[in-house]
């Protein structure tokens, strides 16, 4: 078996909507094409003994073990490999379970469609799969160190991808609210919601958090001589350089017990607490001073007392946790060292802030917490004795929290929330000691120790004991408050031609509200009056760059096929989707071969519209007119044709439409029709000359409409904006000469040679066409281009485009010209390879009065060809 391609799917695609992360591995199955499974001598066997856990899989049967029913009945590998590669995923915790297998137009290959939580453990996951099934069929197994080494790569690339506990407690919350959310490409920050009304965080640090605050947070000392100043009860201190200042400022907190500390430390590196004696202190010492970055050290006052954590967010105490230091409870029989190992055992610790607990570490450090409680690792303590072997609470060196949400009291609660805002942070963690967090702490001596900015929520998301809380949903509450939305308008647009201007024009009609709209077409990146990026720019990376900018008040997306079938589309939904048309191109390619296949691809743009927005669909396409059976937002129909059975049907059930009808775009609901503009007045339409120039303008008041947008702006916006070489270059750009007009449309398919010829047969004058296509189109269209040009001007020249997309020279000419002499036999036409000359000779040739019709490969060149020729 072969791996010919794979494509690492991000959003809804032509594989589902529901399920966007997907990968797709195009898989040649070589030999074992049509070899079935139960053909393999000991591959189920095999199989079973590997992974006894794919009974769970019910596959197409829908029960347990309806999967490994169907592989000792006999299924083909690609089925396999699939189910393989979820498996895989689930046995480290990765949670997925969609997977498609399907054959393409080539015998024996095979997309392989499955499910990934990570991109890169999927792609793993896929060739793993590979190649264990390919060493079930040649040897009956797959070596257990292979297996292992997989089951262990997983999940490293699964630690790698992680975002972090409490980055990932607040994407899960905005999971379950549906509000979308992004990796930006700096600084691990994940940006919530799109364009103007999106958000920033990175960890619980957020957009609302000051800087001031977080500046004063780190510094300790500061924070203490605010807080002292202020009323709040903080432990006595200083803070020294040189270890020759550390036992006068002893003398100065009254002596032992004290605290030592680095004064801009954090995760509890370099704390020591609870010290009694010279000797320990100058140990500490010179601990704190290395875990500073300015050789500050805090010497404090000890208070004796539990360690607490109190979490506030938007000025509000949202969890309050116990934190025990790392330790393990005697039993009277186990030494210290097997009790840490059994405590290691628990499912919920791991390396690092990876699980809900961390791994107890042995070090230097522990055996002197261990020394001081007159304990080795050799020592067995007594059944019941905690014995701790952290002198600080820190879950990042083993502790664990106790939730102590419900029994905080009042007062505590006011001064946490005077704290926060005396420092002036959004979110922060309040390091409290305290015997009793139930009475006050005044009543307690308690003190408030640190104040934390990016605190951590693994303790209280997931607590050792207690209730978990739920401390994203607050941070959510203050990012997007009620009634405010974490997403901007969008529209996106979709067809095989017409895509282009149509997007620009619905762009131009929003512009008309005030709006900053963002725009993506073939030409490049918009955003306002300006082009961040030139380019063909249909596709999701683009779309990202508009839905993470900042100053976008509305996205109208211009979404090609090509990028839903490479990565699905960059928006989990839309508020409008249009579907423009549905034709014969780019057949043949990422296996869509069917023009129903390209509507399938096509309407994934109609079927992300969200329930309470639109889909905005040609009435007068059957393919694209089905898809309203799809979609699950309110379907809105535009037609060229009034009498159109669909589009009636929809208004006499009081649904919202565009139509042309008596020369006029209207827009309908029911029995209501407001007239936006007479056709001809319209310039996009070329004086009502061009009928698919009025479908596009239909589709785009349409959208704009459903969208809110008033009816005098929409009419304002049509009458605003031309078919220009800055507005719409290479989309019907009329150019006066001399003598006679230049057209220039970037028409490249049978069906926008249809639409072009609506406008060029109603010329009066001669009519030269300069035509040629994309190499990688098939012959039968190459031959029907031919025969449509055939029908629409007097005189052909054919050209080829420079990039010939794997043809040799001459190929693509010669079956245009098929097409011509068969529709044709008179018909006048001339080969001339080169654009430029085909260009040069037809201006030349062209009658007074008549029109030169260019359907360049370069935009850019062919204009700056033409205007060369203009009179200045």
């Amino acid at each position: 078996m072969k791996i010919l391609k794979t494509l690492t799917l991000r959003g809804p695609n032509y594989w589902s909507i529901r399920y966007p992360k997907l990968i797709v591995m195009r898989l040649d199955l070589e030999d074992l094409d049509e070899v079935y499974s139960n053909q393999i001598d000991g591959f189920y066997d095999g199989l079973c003994r590997l992974l006894p856990s794919l009974v769970e899989h019910y596959c197409s049967p829908g029960y347990r073990g309806g999967f490994l029913e169907r592989v000792q009945n006999g299924t083909l590998m690609g089925h396999i490999i699939e189910h393989i590669a979820l498996e895989l995923q689930e046995l480290v915790g990765m949670r997925v379970g969609f997977g498609r297998t399907r054959e393409t137009a080539d015998r024996g290959v095979y997309n392989v469609v499955f499910e990934y939580v990570d991109e890169q453990a999927g792609r793993y996951a896929g060739r793993a799969a590979v190649r264990l099934c390919q060493s079930l069929v040649e040897t009956g197994t797959y070596p257990e160190s292979e297996f292992e080494q997989d089951l262990a790569d997983l999940r490293e690339l699964m630690a790698n991808a992680s975002l972090g506990p409490s980055t990932e407690t607040i994407i899960a919350e905005a999971d379950a609210r549906k509000i979308p959310w992004m990796n930006l490409s700096a600084r691990s920050m994940i940006q919530l919601g799109y364009g103007a009304k999106a958000k920033r965080i990175q960890a619980t640090l957020s957009d609302y958090s000051s800087i001031l605050g977080v500046e004063l947070a780190c510094d300790k000392e500061g924070t203490k001589t605010i807080l002292r100043d202020a009323g709040i009860p903080v432990p006595s201190g200083t803070v020294i350089r040189y270890l020759d200042e550390l036992e006068d400022a002893i003398d100065d907190v009254g002596g032992y017990p004290i605290v030592l500390k680095p004064l801009d430390g954090n995760h509890g590196r370099g704390i020591t607490i609870d010290i009694n004696s010279w000797e320990q202190a100058e140990g500490a010492y010179d601990l704190a001073n290395e875990a500073s970055k300015t050789n500050s050290v805090i010497v404090e006052r000890y208070y004796q007392g539990s360690d607490h954590r109190i979490l506030v967010v938007n000025g509000k105490v949202i969890a309050v946790a116990e934190r025990v230091p790392a330790h393990v409870i005697g039993n009277g029989h186990n030494t210290i060292n097997a009790l840490i190992d059994r405590t290691n055992e628990d499912p919920r610790r791991g390396e690092g802030h990876d699980n809900v607990l961390t791994k107890i570490k042995l070090d230097k450090t522990a055996t002197d917490v261990l020394a001081r409680q007159g304990y080795n690792l050799d020592s067995i303590p007594p059944e019941g004795e905690r014995v701790y072997l952290r002198a600080t609470a820190n879950l990042s060196t083993g502790g664990i929290a106790i939730d102590r949400t419900d029994v905080i009291h009042p007062e505590n609660i006011w001064i946490a929330q005077r704290v926060v805002k005396t420092i002036g942070l959004d979110i922060a963690g309040i390091d409290v000691v305290t015997s009793d967090i139930s009475k006050p702490l005044r009543e307690t001596n308690g003190v408030i120790v640190e104040v934390n900015a990016a605190p951590g929520f693994r303790m209280h998301a997931a607590p050792s004991e207690g209730l978990p809380r739920n401390v994203g949903a607050a941070v959510l509450d203050m990012l997007f408050p009620e009634h405010s939305s974490p997403r901007i308008p969008i529209i996106a647009i979709t067809g095989t031609n017409g895509k282009t201007t149509t997007t620009r024009l619905t762009a131009h009609i929003f512009r008309q509200t005030g709006q900053t709209v963002g725009y993506t077409t073939t030409d490049g990146i918009y955003v306002g009056e300006y082009m961040v990026e030139k380019g063909d720019t249909t596709g999701p990376q683009s779309a990202q760059v508009i839905l993470k900018d900042p100053t976008v008040e509305v996205a109208v997306l211009e979404t090609a096929r090509g990028g839903i079938l490479r990565s699905g589309l960059a928006f989990d939904q839309c508020d409008v989707g249009v579907v423009l048309n549905v034709a014969a191109d780019h057949l043949g390619l990422g296996d869509i071969n069917t023009i129903e296949q390209m509507a399938h691809v096509k309407s994934v743009v109609a079927e992300v519209a969200a329930a309470s927005g639109y889909a905005v669909l040609n009435a007068d396409d059957p393919l694209v007119s089905a898809m309203a059976e799809r979609a699950k937002a309110k379907i809105a129909y535009f037609s060229m044709n009034p009498e159109n059975p669909i589009l009636q049907d929809h208004l006499r059930r009081g649904r919202l439409a565009a139509v042309y009808e008596d020369g006029y775009l209207a827009i309908k609901e029911g029995t209501l029709t407001l007239r936006i503009e007479e056709a001809k007045h319209i310039p996009v339409t070329l004086a009502g000359m061009a009928p698919f120039m009025i479908a596009n303008a239909l589709a785009a008041c349409l959208a704009a409409f459903a969208q809110g947008v008033g009816i005098e702006q929409i009419r304002q916006g049509v009458r605003t904006f031309e078919l220009s070489v800055e507005q719409t270059p290479g989309r019907m750009n009329l150019f006066k000469l001399d003598r006679h007009h230049a057209l220039i449309d970037y028409a490249h398919n049978p069906a926008g040679y249809e639409a072009l010829g609506g406008f060029v047969k109603n010329w009066q004058g001669q009519r030269i066409g300069v035509v040629g296509a994309p190499g990688d189109r098939r012959d039968q269209d190459l031959i029907e281009l031919g025969a449509l040009a055939a029908g629409m001007f007097d005189r052909v020249i054919v050209k080829e485009d420079e990039d010939r997309r794997g043809r040799d020279s001459g190929v693509v000419a010669d079956l245009i010209v098929k097409g011509i002499t068969q529709a044709c036999p008179d018909r006048d036409y001339q080969i001339i390879l080169n654009e430029v000359e085909a260009i040069e000779f037809a201006l030349k040739a062209v009658e007074d009065e008549g029109l030169v019709v260019i359907t360049p490969e370069s935009v850019s060149e062919a204009i700056a060809q033409i205007k060369a020729h203009q009179t200045p």
